[in-house]
């Protein structure tokens, strides 16, 4: 074949009654696979060419790590371990990174942003919402919504308690991956998907959403809504908010810059540039309307904020005794707290 694909993954997953599939962890994801790799693989799994996902027998997973042991130590002894599966397996080869067509092919995705692989915005998820299921998360793994309540009762009848976490679309992050040098006090708020980058610092209310994540280091005590991308050094704090494409950003690719801080209960609904702060409660919007003052405090020009958008070194601040959004240049360089993330 002697052609790079875009990724590769062998993986172990769960399929309901009607060998759908609900989820698949990949442990070893892989971005731009060598050409001796893909060329080992192709001719064993059957691979004829372009998006291809392929269901895999634990025999074909034992002659694939024999075969791979001179090619790639790394995934010849992953396939070993799946060799011993008793749950169904999977390889999945992507020529393109075009929209998802399966499930399998939808969660390689999402491995390769938590595996920091690719950065939000580096692969193309079209589409991939409507693709995956509802699934109801449980200590027993994933189950089919539409599948629960006769499992539940089998487990009571065994004598044991079923524990459905959630029922969503998106399993945590921690139950697949956990990136180096990160610290999240809740996992159940950072989606698969996420990208933490090394030395952020996810508390209690932090929430990341899938496609979305920080450069690192960063302290998020509020929301990354899906699509948003922060830079390093910047702070996230509580209550504050990031809009989101899925929900009311439009087209609009609203990202953080580096060495920013969005106050407690503020958002935004523009790119910032590096360098910025937004005021404690304040939500800047597109449309909202801007007092933009000079070195001494003197209103020069009223603008919408989507004119801001990008650019560095601003201040937006509420004033208090108008109720007026006003925007001015500062020199302060915004920074973190280090001995909050020595320990990541």
């Amino acid at each position: 074949m002697s052609k790079t694909l875009f990724s590769m993954a062998f993986g172990v997953g769960t399929q309901n009654r009607k060998g759908e599939w609900l989820e698949v962890y990949y442990a070893l994801p892989l971005f731009s696979p060598s050409t001796a790799l893909t060329d080992a693989v192709a001719p064993m799994v059957g691979y004829k060419g372009g998006n291809e996902t392929i269901s895999i027998t634990v025999t074909q997973a034992a002659e694939l790590a024999a075969a791979l042991k001179l090619v790639d130590e790394k995934q010849a002894g992953l396939l070993t371990r799946l060799a011993e599966s008793n749950k169904p397996l999977v390889a999945v080869l992507l020529a393109e990174d075009r929209d998802p067509s399966s499930v399998p092919e939808a969660y390689l995705k999402l491995h390769l942003l938590s595996h920091r692989l690719v950065k939000p915005h580096g692969t193309n998820l079209t589409g991939m919402f409507g693709l995956l299921p509802n699934v109801a998360w449980t200590n027993l793994g994933a189950i089919d919504v539409e599948e629960l309540a006769e499992r539940q009762l089998e487990e009571r009848i065994k004598g044991r308690d079923l524990k459905v976490t959630s029922v969503d679309k998106f399993p945590r992050m921690s139950d697949y991956v956990i990136p180096s040098g990160v610290r999240i006090a809740n996992t159940a708020r950072v989606r698969l998907g996420a990208y933490l980058g090394e030395g952020t610092t996810v508390m209690h209310e932090g929430f990341i959403n899938f496609n979305a994540g920080t450069e690192g280091p960063n302290m998020v005590e509020g929301r990354i809504s899906a699509g948003v991308f922060v830079g390093s050094g910047t702070d996230l704090g509580g209550g504050c908010s990031t809009m989101g494409t899925l929900s009311g950003g439009g087209n609009i690719v609203i990202s953080v810059g580096k060495n920013c801080l969005i106050g407690a209960n503020a958002g935004i609904g523009i790119p910032l540039g590096n360098n910025c702060t937004i005021e404690a409660g304040l939500y800047i919007t597109a449309g909202t309307k801007i007092a933009m003052l000079s070195g001494i405090n003197t209103v020069i020009d009223i603008v919408k904020a989507k004119e801001l958008a990008g650019q560095d070194d601003l201040l937006f601040r509420r004033n208090s005794e108008t109720g007026q959004v006003e925007c001015k240049n500062q020199q302060q360089k915004v920074s973190l707290n280090t001995d909050l993330h020595d320990n990541n």
